[in-house]
């Protein structure tokens, strides 16, 4: 997998708008475990093709530091070989001066090819760095996108069975409204309630009876005391 397909795979998970794709989904919760579980694998997947490439720009930086420290370790030599031409020349050993100066020469020419290989792979460093820079930012957006994702399931999930519980809930009222038990006492207290009624009306029709039988009693006393006063106006007559 190029750096590139790397990249452009990375920017694109990281890009990826949730709600717009639970807005097109059937089943909410079943496409936010899909995406859960895509995520999941696409941040291994990526972390790997990413740990690579962060691998391969730290050999290019292992290899640039060498190439520069190989310069100038090379222009050390170059300088060294040179004073020691300059020191056999002063002292007339003009052979072996040049041999040193030759010396000198092949350091000097070693010192440029490590500074040209050194300048030929910065670009590459420089662009790699980048590349991998975009890519650690696209792996941190799309580990909080997979952050987004877990919480949006389990606020999915905890919503889902708050409405059942409330459906659940409903479904019993209504049960409870078409079962209505609080007719049946209404009318076993109507029923009651008559049976007091009647209690009531014997009560009070007894209670006439008993009052018609006083009052015939008072005219029976009444007829008596007549009948008594009668009879003593007679004996006084006579």
């Amino acid at each position: 997998m190029s750096k590139q397909t790397i990249l452009g795979r990375v920017t694109q998970l990281a890009k990826a708008n949730i709600n717009a794709l639970l807005d097109q989904a059937e089943d909410p919760q079943k496409m936010l475990d899909q995406l859960i579980r895509d995520y999941t694998n696409n941040i291994s997947e990526a972390e790997q093709a990413v740990a690579t490439t962060i691998g391969n720009l730290r050999m290019l930086e292992a290899d640039h530091k060498e190439d520069v420290e190989a310069a100038a370790e090379w222009g050390g030599k170059a300088l060294a070989a040179s004073r020691k031409a300059d020191e056999l020349r002063a002292a007339g050993s003009v052979a072996d001066a040049d041999r040193f100066d030759n010396l000198a020469k092949v350091a000097l020419g070693r010192q440029l090819q490590s500074e040209k290989e050194a300048r030929t792979a910065e670009p590459t460093i420089a662009a790699q760095t980048e590349v991998v820079d975009k890519l650690k930012s696209g792996l941190d957006s799309m580990r909080n996108k997979l952050t987004e994702l877990t919480a949006k399931r389990d606020e999915l999930v905890a919503r889902a069975k708050t409405a059942q519980a409330q459906n659940t809930m409903m479904d019993a009222v209504k049960n409870i409204d078409v079962m209505d038990p609080t007719g049946d006492i209404a009318r076993f207290e109507d029923k009651v309630r008559r049976e007091e009624a009647r209690a009531l009306g014997k009560q009070e029709l007894a209670a006439s009876s008993l009052d018609a039988q006083f009052e015939a009693l008072d005219d029976l006393g009444r007829s008596s005391e007549i009948e008594a006063r009668l009879a003593a106006l007679k004996s006084r007559a006579a």
